[in-house]
């Protein structure tokens, strides 16, 4: 296994469209990291560099060492699995995982026991003598997998692998391909736009957004400290509910105020947060996650400065919680919720947009649509961005 490096890797088409700009990262060996974000971001376009099925305009990429710029993709030693399996359909599971052995004229009984290996890792054994028409999608995908580890490459390049299955088995294969990436302790770059497949995966997620890496790090960092709004909007299912607000100070306090609501920055926001200090009197983009927020019966005890009124919208009703979508009915009245910043505006910042906000409550709170309800908010996790930047204000130090 290797190391991969992008050192300012830049993708320019001959029509002058830029697709992937000035990417630098890191990836040690044996590390899983996975590249998320919109349709269009250059994701993908990254991996096929790796893969060299896209040509390098500017930077350098490195794959253990050795410059791979102008290396033609069989000298790589890398391996790929895609989002569409392409598997032999006339060949046995066994024949389509040694084909690629069997061209390199690699011993029978290397090939066989490479094969059977590979085989009894993915739970294939019982398989290899079936046609690909005679298995299921998440069958069909191991055997994918299966053909790449039987090369026991320096590097596995995986292109949405799984977002040909259903729901169910997605959750399944991510699982299975986590186990054994770490199994083969093999370096692998998966690419997928799906951040709930992207955190669950990682041993570090890359964010992308036209073309430009926003943030690197481990999923719990991502989600607890987003470097700016669109890694805020785009990391967390439900999305990080933000809104512009008025930072201002009064007697020692920090008030965030949006509309008719108020929040006070609690002591314990301040101290971990202490470059918003500069920022009383102006406006900010304020951030919550949705889990951050409970209903005003489960907290009797939370002052007047924590609590929003709110009119819900929207009861979605999981079983084990309720996600609750809610107004605080003063979007007349100029109130501007920045929640779905993920537009490009031509590598500016993000412009806020009108949008819902999101609570996260147990399964019994007693709120109904169309009904007026008060919640909670816990100050102690508030975020806060510049509004013009896009960028967090003192992100927690841990």
């Amino acid at each position: 296994m290797a190391e991969i490096t992008f050192d300012r890797v830049t993708k320019v088409y001959p029509d002058g469209t830029s697709a992937v700009s000035e990417l630098s990262l890191d990836i040690a060996d044996g590390e899983f990291v996975v590249l998320v974000g919109p349709s269009g971001c250059g994701k993908t376009t990254a991996l096929r560099m790796v893969a060299g099925l896209e040509e390098i305009s500017r930077g350098e990429l490195r794959i253990g060492g050795r410059v791979a710029n102008h290396m033609l993709p069989r000298g790589r030693d890398i391996a790929m699995v895609f989002q569409n399996y392409a598997l032999y359909p006339q060949k046995s599971v066994y024949n389509n995982m040694a084909f690629a052995l069997k061209i390199r004229n690699v011993p029978k009984d290397e090939i066989d026991r490479r094969v059977r290996e590979a085989a009894r890792i993915l739970g294939l054994t019982q398989y290899l003598e079936r046609k690909p028409k005679a298995l299921s999608g998440g069958q069909r995908q191991r055997v994918a997998m299966g053909r790449a580890i039987v090369r026991e490459p320096q590097a596995f390049l995986m292109d949405e692998p799984l977002s040909n299955l259903d729901a169910k088995l997605r959750v399944d294969m991510r699982a299975e391909i986590a186990r054994i990436q770490r199994m083969l302790g093999a370096t692998t770059i998966y690419v997928t736009h799906d951040q709930v497949e992207a955190m669950t995966m990682g041993d570090r997620v890359a964010v992308m957004r036209g073309g430009i890496l926003q943030q690197v790090d481990a999923p719990e960092r991502l989600y607890e400290q987003p470097a700016n709004l669109f890694v805020a909007s785009f990391i967390g299912s439900p999305a990080m509910n933000l809104v512009e607000a008025s930072l201002e100070a009064e007697s020692g306090r920090l008030h965030c105020r949006f509309g008719d609501s108020s929040l006070a920055v609690s002591d314990i926001c301040r101290q971990a947060r202490p470059e918003i200090e500069a920022y009383a009197g102006r406006r900010v983009v304020v951030g919550f996650r949705s889990e951050d927020i409970t209903d005003a019966t489960s907290a009797p005890e939370a002052g007047a400065d924590r609590r929003l009124k709110a009119v819900i919208e929207v009861r979605e009703a999981l079983g084990s919680e309720i996600l609750a979508h809610f107004s605080l009915g003063e979007e007349r009245a100029g109130l501007a919720l920045a929640g779905d910043v993920i537009e490009e505006q031509d590598g500016g910042a993000s412009s806020p947009r009108s949008r819902r906000f999101v609570a996260r409550l147990g399964p019994r709170a007693p709120v109904r649509e169309g009904e007026r309800a008060e919640l909670v908010v816990d100050t102690d996790r508030l975020h806060f961005f510049d509004p013009e930047s896009g960028l967090a204000l003192g992100r927690s130090r841990t």
